[in-house]
């Protein structure tokens, strides 16, 4: 599988210690991306937020495979697409540079060693969540997890909203979420139509980075093996014969286990209803991780009773604290919900944990398929109009929204943490005190979120054991 070949910038950089920033660095064989894809699976900590920034330091920054430019298009596609915008950033940026396979592999290897740690970790949960020591432990790390949604809402808006029209976008977004209750697809057209009139009306508002009216201009970290105006390689250009040959393929992938399930064991099996439940998930929820766990939430704990919502909460905390997207905690859903309902799995009540174990790797294909087909379909239209601002002016105002929903989130989860039964209720006071703390040390001191995870664990413990 050949490499994309390194094209020298238009305009060098500058470069007085004489690095060769000038220069693009060697384009990686298939293998040693392969290896990065491999390490990135097991150190992608931090939720979307934390992925992205890693992606972008090994990448952009150290490793020179992408510039900035290219990397924030890429990223800007993934943040409309309904589904965990980290891991589909890691299959376009694999695919671009190694074909299908490419994507393939770097997809991949960014889910499975969290499937198989949160496989292990929700069996522990099952097993001894009530016990004292580990309730201690959760009651610690739930205000954590609040304080790391409001650090992501701010790491990604930090790079997204350069300019006050942006943020302006992102607080319409937060209040007509909050507020207003609309739908974050609503609010993502509407977005987008901002942003197509944007591009027509104010160009350097809504340019790549959003850099008019004050907004900061893109860094540049030296030549890169794809370069802002390195051409497309031929896999990349788009054909309808290619396309038709990923629609039929990803199609067959999805109808094939689908009608297995059906057949095999009836409608009403919950792993048949997992398995659509979460493919629409896939399909209809947008803004990444963050904003599809709300939808996860009314349609597990609410409609269907897999599990309830303090395991919904502990779920969240597990997927913070494995590698991987955050959506995986998908897979603690179908672990639990099966374990604890085995005989409506179609599995007998001692095979509770075979029960779980394959609910969790079947609501994982579900979820992530979709991904994969999006990006090897859809990826030759984004190559073809990195530089069309008709089509980047509506990604850039898309992200914007996106970080008032993450927003919106956080209420959510702050909610349901600090008065648990309502507002008419107790103020959890001493949760509230672990959440402020946390987000202190995450924005103020820059401390990592396992670091902080681990403090307010401990913690919990103190306060609980």
């Amino acid at each position: 599988m050949t490499a994309i070949p390194p094209t020298p910038r238009t305009s060098p950089v500058e470069d007085s210690t004489g690095s060769g920033l000038d220069q693009a660095p060697p384009a990686p064989t298939f293998w040693q991306a392969l290896a990065f894809w491999l390490k990135l699976g097991f150190i992608s900590f931090g939720g979307p937020a934390g992925q992205i920034a890693v992606m972008h330091t090994e990448l952009v920054e150290r490793r020179r495979w992408i510039s900035e430019r290219r990397f924030l298009h890429a990223l800007n596609y993934c943040m409309v697409l309904p589904g965990p915008e980290a891991q589909q950033l890691a299959t376009y940026i694999g695919w671009l540079m190694h074909r299908s396979w490419g994507g393939i592999v770097a997809g991949a290897l960014f889910v499975l060693p969290s499937l198989a740690i949160l496989i292990l970790l929700s069996w522990i949960y099952i097993a001894f969540g009530q016990q004292p020591l580990v309730a201690g432990l959760f009651f610690g790390i739930k205000p954590a997890v609040t304080a790391i949604v409001v650090q992501a809402a701010h790491r990604i808006g930090s790079r997204a909203l350069k300019n006050r029209w942006l943020w302006l976008i992102a607080g319409a977004s937060l209040a007509a979420n909050t507020l207003l209750g609309i739908g974050f697809p609503l609010i993502v057209a509407a977005a987008a139509l901002i942003g197509l009139a944007g591009a027509r009306l104010a160009p350097a508002v809504f340019s790549a980075g959003g850099a008019g009216h004050g907004g900061a201009a893109l860094k540049t970290y030296g030549a890169a093996v794809i370069d802002d105006h390195t051409p497309s390689p031929p896999h990349a250009r788009f054909s309808v014969p290619r396309l038709a040959q990923v629609l039929v393929i990803g199609g067959l992938l999805w109808l094939l286990p689908m009608a297995a399930l059906r057949l095999g064991l009836g409608e009403g099996n919950a792993l048949t209803q997992m398995a659509w439940f979460f493919t629409k998930a896939a399909l209809l929820t947008f803004g990444g991780a963050y904003a599809v766990l709300p939808y996860v939430y009314q349609g597990a704990v609410l409609q269907q009773g897999w599990l309830s919502a303090p395991q919904m909460m502990d779920g969240l905390a597990l997927g913070e604290t494995t590698p991987g997207p955050l959506i995986m905690v998908v897979a603690f859903v179908g672990y639990v919900g099966a374990y604890q309902h085995p005989l409506a799995a179609g599995f007998a009540p001692d095979q509770a944990a075979l029960a779980g174990a394959v609910a969790a790797a079947l609501v994982t294909w579900f979820t992530f398929l979709p991904s994969f087909i999006f990006i090897l379909a859809g990826g030759p239209l984004v190559e073809a109009t990195h530089q069309d601002l008709k089509f980047t002016a509506p990604l850039t105002a898309i992200t914007a929204a996106v970080v008032g929903v993450i927003i919106s989130l956080a209420l959510f989860f702050a909610y349901h943490l600090l008065w648990p039964t309502g507002f008419g209720g107790r103020f959890e006071l001493v949760s509230a005190a672990i959440a402020l703390a946390a987000a202190i040390a995450l924005l103020r001191f820059k401390r990592g979120v396992m670091e902080v995870i681990a403090v307010a664990a401990l913690l919990g413990l103190a306060l609980r054991y």
